[in-house]
């Protein structure tokens, strides 16, 4: 499976459990991604996203979205889309 990078994870918030992601590519609802980092290792699939608390269904280079992850990730861990 190839990974393209597609992100960095700018904040957490532990309630609810959202992963705040500066985008450095594309992504919409649906894809597969993986988030990795020093203790990060995470497969899931976009169910939603949201800027500025509006939900959208792609995101782009320079957005800033939210996305509700399974578990804690980290500042600085990289986003990936699986293909």
């Amino acid at each position: 499976m190839a990974e393209e990078l597609v992100g960095e994870v700018s904040d957490f918030f532990a309630r609810p459990v959202v992963a705040g992601i500066d985008m450095k590519g594309q992504l919409k609802v649906g894809d597969k991604i993986r988030i990795l980092g020093h203790t990060t290792d995470i497969s899931m699939t976009v169910d939603s996203m949201q800027i500025n608390n509006a939900g959208v269904t792609d995101a782009k280079y320079g957005d800033a979205v939210g996305i509700k992850v399974p578990d804690r990730v980290r500042r600085g861990d990289k986003v990936y889309r699986v293909s």
